[in-house]
């Protein structure tokens, strides 16, 4: 059950821009310290400023809120951003569960959009998955 107001957007309900930051943060982290995310930070450049910077931007306007990373990337979306990478369903996974644990740890406090948010962004994740055939 939740006690969200009607009518408040994901962004709202998650905490905005500061707590998209507080979850980039501890997501990129996450991948820096974490060794079962080996696989995934060796898909990264080694300064992961720009990425801490980029992310939270584009969670706010995918989320309802500021669309300024879209008015700073027109007609890009994230598969076409990451479609030169060779993203396997392992590094997928990686992906989502050090996203899953970002946001718990940021504990927004309204966990069910914080559930729903983890929930979606694991299926882009792994939809972005290509054949390990």
């Amino acid at each position: 059950m939740t006690t969200a107001e009607p009518g408040l957007s994901p962004f709202d309900r998650i905490g905005g821009l500061t707590a998209l930051r507080r979850i980039t943060d501890r997501f990129y982290d996450l991948m820096e310290q974490d060794p079962a995310y080996a696989a995934l930070r060796a898909m990264h450049a080694p300064d992961l400023a720009p990425m801490r910077e980029s992310l939270p931007l584009f969670l706010a306007g995918w989320s309802g809120g500021p669309r300024d990373w879209w008015d700073a990337n027109p007609g890009k979306c994230m598969m076409s951003m990451h479609a030169p990478f060779a993203i396997t369903g392992q590094t997928a996974r990686q992906w989502a569960d050090a996203m899953r644990r970002a946001i718990a740890d940021a504990a927004p406090a309204d966990a069910e959009i914080a559930t729903a948010m983890s929930d979606v962004l694991q299926r882009m994740a792994l939809g972005m998955a290509k054949s390990e055939s």
